[in-house]
């Protein structure tokens, strides 16, 4: 979400210092520094620096109708001591960043003259759009150059949370070459609330049934499946796969998704994926935040399936280590 507002020359006696101790604004002729409208509400407010003018704030707001949200994702950025440089200044240090990434991030104890950033950080409204496929995307390019990339999210009180977000590869350890061709063998089973009841004794699959006293309870999506349907429906290709990736699959409708996936034989660990249908999944950044706190909580990872051809891959939407949860001041 690129500024409308121009930089503030500021050359006034911090200049140098803002530049050499805390990597703010832009470097420019005859020692001043170009600040952007949210880099100056930021020296503003953290290094007693005067606005430019008496009616700056007004203006500026008039230029740039996200300034506030802009200031209030630095803010959350640089009070724990991050140094951040917009994308449009990173060539001042010799950096790049992926097009999509509004800034980049460095740690406290670096500085970007010296080395290279950490993090690409991109920020949303809570009500913007979740754009999975562009995510999944961004975070893979971010993710090839050795960078975390981040999410930072502002609702309408102008609190700011942080996701990250990365592309997840799901595995179990359960033998799937077989799952297929039992599922196709499978037969005989009696039409039950959209899906079907076959014989205990008979269901042999492991990674897939819920066993009940009528007997092992399919749905609709492994229904389709065992019948042979052509083509198959979004959800039954994406359960195809996490089948293949040898995963135990059961319903997480408890935790608001399609599936929760183990790794291992039931019983010996937790459920360690959520994984929801795309065409149930939230469809903005207030929904994702939710879903994935959600996840965390029961300490499991959320996943967006995302289709990439004739393969599906998987958006994991999460929340960072603690020490990584940046989090504008709060104010009364």
């Amino acid at each position: 979400m690129p500024s409308t507002s121009s930089p503030w020359s500021y050359s006034g006696s911090a200049a140098d210092r803002l530049w050499h101790k805390s990597a703010i604004g832009r470097p420019a002729e005859g020692g001043s520094l170009l600040l952007s409208s949210a880099e100056t509400l930021f020296v503003h407010h953290h290094r007693n620096v005067d606005f430019p003018s008496e009616d700056w704030l007004s203006t500026a707001l008039n230029a740039d109708r996200l300034l506030m949200q802009k200031f209030a994702v630095l803010e959350a950025l640089r009070v724990p001591g991050n140094k951040v440089i917009l994308s449009a200044n990173l060539e001042v240090v010799g950096q790049t960043a992926q097009a999509e990434s509004w800034a980049a991030r460095w740690a406290s104890d670096s500085h970007p003259r010296d080395s290279s950033p950490i993090a690409e950080v991109r920020w949303f409204q809570d009500s913007d759009s979740l754009d999975s496929d562009g995510l999944f995307e961004w975070a893979g390019r971010v993710e090839s150059n050795g960078r975390v990339a981040e999410v930072l999210v502002v609702d309408s009180e102008l609190s700011v949370v942080t996701y990250r977000v990365s592309s997840a590869n799901p595995e179990g350890g359960l033998d799937s070459t077989s799952v297929f061709a039992a599922l196709k063998a499978t037969s005989d089973g009696v039409n039950s609330a959209g899906g079907r009841l076959y014989s205990t004794d008979s269901w042999t699959i492991q990674q897939l049934g819920v066993p009940t006293e009528a007997g092992v309870y399919v749905d609709g999506i492994t229904c389709e499946i065992i019948d042979g349907r052509e083509p198959l429906s979004e959800g039954a290709q994406i359960l195809n796969d996490l089948l293949g990736r040898g995963l135990v699959m059961r319903p997480g409708f408890k935790y608001g998704t399609r599936w929760r996936c183990y790794d291992k034989p039931l019983g010996e660990d937790h459920a360690p994926y959520l994984v929801v249908l795309p065409s149930e999944a939230p469809q903005d950044w207030g929904g994702a935040c939710l879903a994935s706190r959600l996840a965390a909580g029961v300490n499991k990872i959320w996943l967006h399936p995302v289709q990439n051809g004739e393969n599906w891959c998987y958006l994991a939407v999460t929340r960072p280590p603690a020490d990584s949860r940046w989090s504008n001041p709060n104010r009364r």
